[in-house]
């Protein structure tokens, strides 16, 4: 890809923001060189990789890379069998322990954990423990080692405290001794690694020693005694074999550094690779990204993308088509509404992807895979365009015309813009029509009307505008495709104050073709607003449809169940029965049987009769059905607005929404589902306290109690709730709301994925009570809340 490109399309401010994301000086380096590549097989494997590692990080969070830094400088001096400092082992340990952190972040926690490419990255470090502990134990820090390191070093460093300790008694004796009078203070010093005393310059012969040295103003001589000056020698002997044996301790740990190096090579080389692939999916997360479906026939369908580099609450999603059934994109429409914003998100996320990246559009997003982007887009717009813009444009243009092929991406913004608009509009339409005649993939932004015709007549160019709402004067940034744009410039002047004079007699200036193409362009975006509008209408009655037909299926599955919980118990029942009857007869007849050979009483045999029948008579109770109680027959007097009812023919309960007519049908909502219903098959459902628009009613009692429109409140929580559940409850509760004057009542939906908002807005959009409704402002809950207010 040229660099030109690349720059002009930002794409180099991308890979910073990549950068940021690596935590090692390698995997910065390697976000920094990241160039998009045009090999299929590499696409896919770096897109895999970022996908991947996307999965990891939402599941067990982001892996440190921290002490991953460059070592192959250590390395190379290890092989030729130098001794490494103990900053250079150290780095050396700190590198293995982020291997080893890798390691294990890199473990499936369960045996049936689903694979992914990044497994042989992970099982191909070496953490090399042992000497990644020695190390550890050895070197504490930076310059310091530790006591441990070996236990020579440990006994020197026994003597060397142990001869301190014998100079400062020495020193102490002295200076609490008869040196005290000679001396500027009472306090022992160093200097140069030997032991001295403050002593003052006039009584330099009183102390024997050496002098070391003296102060600026020369009042004070620090003198070593003679007494200390062995001490002070075999104590600089023994820092001399502490050092030594340091030396001994960095040779032995670089030693068995040294049967590491190619392990210790590979670990870095693959810790950078991951951060670098890390980077990738943190940046992917951060951007909510998903990973695009790439074809080699050069097809281009961005779902709902979103430029990186803007205000990712203030973006509006874009789809963008090109490629299928056309190869030319001519976009239209007034300045800033969008159309440099189109023409760089299609190239920038086609660069984007072909390096590996995730893009910011929704699921199945497709790119072509291009082997160059060539785009010619003015780093900034004027008004007012001298002819060595025009000159520098033509001149990128003609620089890379000659160069494009099929497997090439040509963008043009304002093309032909800066010189007479009838040679530029010619000129364009001949620049275009060539790319098209060779089948290059080109998207254009311009103003003239004269590529809108060209796109209108000729086959597989196609137009598009970015919408633009006059009544606000702002572009709402939708990309519509197959609409040629509006210049609007009348509407907008109007908008803004012009006379209306002023306006007519422009118009008067436009040639008949003009006006009826423009004409033309008003009755196609209004047919556009129209199936725009039924076609959102379709799709709110079909997924109610759906949720109905769901619903019904699962009362289905719940009767069928029941049906067959109710024939098991029946059956089980009756062979029980049965079992108890022959257990009678049995019975029966062994006493029949007893009392014809036996001499009984009569009043015996009524008492076993009479106890027989009580255990029949028993078990017969439990045989009587209930019996049904009669239905009460309602009158159309018995029917008011917002009585809670139940339709017998549906088993669903509702409330009336209008008074019964001169046939006795009415208008039963129930939930999401509206219908007419005859009173014959609706059943009064009896509430605790009816709706009364009376405050309070006195009781027998005399006292004063409270109507149920006391107890409704100015809010209902549908937080966590399906959006059925929560279509049903906001039914009722607006119901009650209404009936009680309470206006305007909150909504409580949250924001989540948005479903629940949706479902609830859908809801009121059908509600005649209903005179408006909005997301809450600042303070009043934001997009989390919807204000609802009553005629």
């Amino acid at each position: 890809m040229n660099t030109k490109t690349l720059r002009k399309l930002e794409y180099d401010k991308i890979i910073k923001l990549l950068a940021d994301h690596a935590s090692s000086p390698g995997g910065r380096e390697l976000c920094l060189d990241l160039v998009p590549s045009s090999s299929l097989p590499q696409i896919e494997k770096m897109q895999e990789e970022t996908a991947a590692a996307f999965t990891r990080i939402v599941k067990k969070g982001m892996l440190s890379f921290s002490g991953c830094y460059p070592v192959e400088a250590s390395l190379k001096r290890l092989e030729i069998g130098a001794s490494l400092g103990s900053s250079e082992l150290l780095s050396i340990c700190k590198l293995l322990e982020a291997a080893n952190r890798a390691k294990t972040f890199g473990r499936h926690e369960t045996p049936d954990e689903e694979p992914d490419c990044l497994d042989e990255y992970f099982a191909h470090l070496e953490p090399i423990t042992p000497l990644a502990s020695d190390i550890r134990r050895c070197i504490l820090e930076e310059d310091v080692i530790a006591d441990e390191a070996s236990s020579n070093l440990l006994k020197i460093r026994r003597s060397i405290s142990q001869a301190g300790d014998k100079i400062h008694s020495t020193l102490n004796s002295m200076v609490n001794g008869s040196l005290r009078t000679y001396l500027q203070d009472s306090i022992i010093t160093m200097r140069g690694d030997r032991y001295c005393l403050p002593v003052k310059a006039e009584y330099r012969s009183q102390v024997k020693g050496m002098i070391h040295d003296q102060s600026s103003t020369g009042s004070t001589l620090f003198i070593e005694p003679m007494a200390v000056v062995k001490l002070n020698n075999d104590l600089m002997e023994l820092y001399a074999k502490e050092q030594e044996e340091i030396q001994v301790i960095l040779a032995r740990l670089s030693s068995e550094a040294a049967e590491y190096i190619s392990e210790i090579r590979n670990d870095y080389t693959i810790l950078t690779e991951l951060d670098f692939i890390f980077a990738r999916g943190s940046l992917a997360l951060e951007w909510n990204a998903s990973r695009p479906v790439f074809n080699e026939e050069g097809r281009i369908h961005i779902r709902e993308g979103r430029h990186p580099l803007l205000d990712k609450q203030k973006v509006v999603p874009t789809t963008i088509r090109l490629g299928a059934d056309f190869d030319l994109l001519i976009v239209t429409g007034p300045n800033t509404g969008g159309k440099t914003v189109s023409l760089k998100t299609t190239g920038l996320f086609t660069l984007m992807g072909q390096a590996g990246l995730h893009i910011p559009a929704l699921d199945r997003s497709e790119l072509g895979i291009f082997h160059e982007v060539y785009a010619d887009i003015g780093d900034e717009q004027s008004i007012e365009q001298s002819l060595s813009t025009f000159s520098s444009h033509m001149t990128n243009i003609v620089s890379f015309l000659e160069r494009v092929d099929e497997r090439s991406l040509v963008l043009f913004d304002e093309l032909g813009a800066g010189t007479d608009p009838t040679e530029g509009a010619a000129l364009a339409i001949a620049i275009l029509s060539s790319l098209h005649k060779r089948g290059i993939r080109t998207m254009a932004t311009t103003h003239y009307s004269e590529l809108k015709v060209f796109a209108l007549t000729t086959a597989g160019v196609e137009n598009a505008c970015c919408e633009f709402d006059v009544e606000t004067l702002r572009p709402t940034y939708h990309l519509l495709i197959g609409i040629p744009g509006k210049s609007n410039a009348f509407a907008i002047s109007k908008k803004l104050g012009l006379s209306d004079a002023i306006i007519e007699e422009a118009k008067s200036h436009l040639s008949e073709q003009d006006e009826s193409f423009e004409e033309l362009l008003t009755d196609l975006e209004q047919s556009r607003r129209t199936i725009e509008q039924e076609q959102n209408e379709i799709r709110a009655y079909k997924e109610e449809i759906a949720s109905l037909k769901e619903e019904i299926e699962k009362k289905q599955a719940r009767l069928n169940e029941q049906r067959d919980r109710i024939l098991r118990q029946a059956n089980e029942k009756a062979s029980q029965i049965l079992r108890e009857a022959k257990d009678y007869a049995d019975e029966t007849m062994k006493n029949f049987r007893k009392f014809g050979k036996e001499n009984v009483s009569a009043a015996e045999m009524e008492k076993e009769r009479e106890r027989l029948r009580k255990k029949m008579e028993k078990t017969n109770s439990h045989l009587t059905l209930e019996k049904e109680k009669p239905r009460r027959q309602y009158k159309p007097s018995d029917f008011k607005l917002g009585t809670s009812v139940k339709v017998l023919s549906m088993n669903l309960t509702g409330t009336v929404r209008s008074l019964p007519d001169s046939k006795g049908v009415v208008d039963v909502q129930m939930g999401i589902l509206r219908s007419k219903v005859p009173i014959t098959d609706l059943d009064i459902i009896e509430e605790a306290a009816s709706y009364t628009s009376k405050q309070t009613r006195k009781t027998s009692s005399g006292k004063m109690k409270m109507g149920k429109s006391l107890t409704v409140s100015p809010e209902i929580n549908l937080i966590g709730k399906t959006t059925d559940e929560a279509v049903a409850l906001l039914d009722k509760y607006l119901d009650d709301a209404y009936l009680a004057h309470i206006n305007p009542v909150r909504v409580v939906h949250g924001k989540g994925t948005g479903a629940l908002r949706a479902a609830v807005h859908n809801y009121l959009k059908r509600q005649k009570h209903v005179k408006s409704y909005r997301l809450g402002a600042f303070g009043e809950g934001d997009a989390g809340v919807t204000i609802v207010e009553f005629k």
